[in-house]
């Protein structure tokens, strides 16, 4: 069985507030933790009043108080919104707090509207440009592989295991140059999928932290006892997707049957493409798609997303996807 985690978006149902979304976080990790999933991660996303995420080593500290061995992280923190030295300590207070169990997830992205930079104060274009300097810092805050004038307490010393995600070329070959683990976001940018892997493997130097390539891949994973069932279940995320591709992004959606016949060509089309990363259907179907993409991508791990507006389904579609593949 190929080691499986989660990523989560923390999302807000309509009806729902953000003490709620952290609330079902921390149950949906408890859920995976006892189905055996590997890691536990949430994604950095701002201003959208339907992901409560947003402050990540926040909401990490609450899910590794409410669970005892999963690996909690960031998939990912978008370094560019941050110093350096801050996450830093951030992460190393979290290594402190939960020893031997924390992942850092690094991105490029803002995570956000261009306006985010406005709140944060930041030129995040320019922030961008330093991206691969800012990586090589952080790493020295843990290590001292680096002379740094100062040292990051906590940080320094902690034992993080840091990761490069991406979903272009960009985000393989500077994984590949620092020797670092690589997760891709296929779940929701596939395009470039199979060519960034390629460079990840061909390009790879071994490093202090990781001797040979390693990558996970993501995909939206809904299991349901039934076809139907996962696929009324699925139409949540769709249309939230939709809804953000459009402009309008809001609060998670309550599912409607048959939604994608409801939508334009155009829509449907946007969704059919990211249909190379998604297994949506009953547990044999899952499994059946699961593996085919492992055998495709040649993942060493499968990260799965993907919301249901009912909290308890999702936490019954891990159950279900991890008992498919153990089958």
């Amino acid at each position: 069985m190929i080691p499986l985690s989660v990523l989560d978006l923390v999302p807000v149902r309509e009806g729902g507030d953000v003490a709620t979304a952290l609330h079902e976080a921390g149950e949906l990790a408890r859920a995976a933790e006892a189905a055996g999933y590997r890691r536990f991660w949430v994604a950095e996303h701002h201003g959208s009043e339907g992901i409560a995420g947003g402050a990540v080593s926040v909401a990490l500290s609450h899910i590794g108080h409410v669970t005892r061995t999963i690996r909690i992280g960031a998939g990912g923190i978008m370094l560019p919104n941050h110093n350096p030295f801050v996450i830093a300590e951030q992460f190393g207070a979290l290594d402190a707090l939960f020893p031997g169990r924390v992942d850092l997830g690094l991105g490029r992205a803002p995570g956000a509207a261009p306006i985010l930079g406005q709140a944060l104060r930041k030129d995040l274009s320019r922030a961008a440009e330093y991206f691969p300097q800012d990586v090589v810092e952080l790493r020295a805050l843990f290590t001292g592989d680096i002379d740094l004038p100062i040292k990051a307490t906590p940080g320094f010393g902690a034992q993080i295991e840091m990761w490069m995600l991406g979903s272009s070329l960009f985000g393989a070959q500077l994984a590949a140059r620092l020797g670092l683990p690589y997760a891709f976001a296929s779940h929701f940018a596939p395009d470039h999928l199979d060519a960034a892997l390629a460079a990840y493997r061909e390009q790879f130097r071994p490093s202090e932290a990781l001797e040979t390539p390693h990558v996970m891949a993501a995909m939206t994973v809904i299991c349901g006892e039934t076809e139907e069932e996962a696929e009324i279940l699925s139409s949540s995320q769709d249309q939230a997707f939709v809804r953000l591709r459009t402009g309008e992004p809001g609060k998670l959606p309550p599912p409607i049957p048959g939604y994608r016949a409801t939508l334009p060509e155009s829509a449907q089309a946007m969704l059919e493409r990211l249909s190379v990363a998604r297994a949506v259907g009953s547990p044999e179907t899952v499994a059946a798609r699961i593996d085919a993409f492992v055998r495709r991508t040649r993942a060493d791990e499968i990260i799965v997303s993907g919301a249901t507006f009912d909290p308890a389904a999702r936490r019954r579609s891990l159950e279900l996807t991890a008992g498919a593949l153990v089958a």
